[in-house]
């Protein structure tokens, strides 16, 4: 079922993958079982799959996969990846991440009519400085927020952004949400994340499946739809093919021209 859901939305799917060092993360046992994430694939895949360079704190020289067509895609559900993990940015500009992230990760605490509110509070931060966002379900328990960029900044800039935002959400909404790292300082509220602006870190891609029951799917969103209602349970791998066929890649957005982020931070700066 999975090999099938992959290969039907490879066409949707792979412009977010393509050019983009993957972080496998492998469930050979299901997802009732240990699962471990694998970057370095040196000498362990076969000759046609594409490799992108790195070389470890201590000199070691590693390659992590690329994912570029449907052949390299079901590869790496072959592997046991339920999830797709690309980076934030591309090999042809690796320091420069194409969309800045902001990452709403409820607590046992929260309700995810709570992840909605606070989904729809960044919206409205956002349209008031005139910046551009798109929304999916991450699959799981929250909600992902992107903001393309123009790749010509550094991560440290995009991730300065994405603390800006948090930090104004969270003062709209001090006793919801919080934007602690450490998860006992938050005390039980929705943690607004922005640190996953930075090179390596990865998200779920747009349309990606994730390794929960029923095996719910990361659905970009219309944002009149963010609203009370809305289950993260309503996106499967059974029916997520017909959504796409019927709206399109509602998320195409992210992947055009970006926002000019020196422009933004002058007119926040004011």
């Amino acid at each position: 079922d999975l090999l099938n859901y992959y290969y039907q939305v490879a066409p949707y799917i792979i412009p977010y993958l393509k050019d983009r060092p993957q972080s496998l993360n492998r469930f050979p046992n299901g997802i009732e079982g240990p699962s471990f994430y694998q970057k370095d694939v040196t000498g362990k895949v076969p000759d046609w799959i594409g490799l992108f360079p790195y070389t470890t704190s201590d000199e070691e020289k590693k390659n992590y996969m690329t994912c570029n067509n449907e052949a390299d895609l079901l590869y790496m559900v072959n592997l046991g990846c339920i999830e797709m993990h690309p980076w934030n940015s591309t090999i042809q500009h690796p320091d420069n991440p194409d969309w800045c992230l902001i990452d709403l990760d409820p607590s046992d605490k929260n309700t995810f009519e709570q992840v909605i509110e606070v989904a729809r509070t960044t919206k409205q931060l956002l349209d008031e400085i005139g910046v551009q966002a798109y929304c999916k379900t991450s699959g799981s328990t929250g909600m992902h927020i992107y903001i393309p960029l123009e790749p010509k900044y550094s991560y440290d800039e995009c991730q300065l952004f994405g603390r800006w935002i948090a930090t104004e959400v969270q003062e709209r909404l001090p006793e919801l949400t919080s934007i602690e790292r450490i998860v006992k300082k938050r005390k039980g509220k929705l943690y607004v994340d922005f640190l996953q602006n930075r090179p390596g870190a990865t998200l779920a891609a747009p349309y990606s499946a994730r390794p929960k029951p029923g095996a719910t799917v990361s659905m970009p969103l219309h944002w009149e739809e963010v609203k009370k209602g809305l289950q993260l349970k309503d996106f499967t791998i059974k029916n997520a093919l017909e959504r796409i066929k019927k709206e399109g890649d509602i998320f195409k957005p992210v992947l055009s021209e970006g926002i000019d982020l020196a422009k933004i931070l002058n007119k926040i700066g004011d």
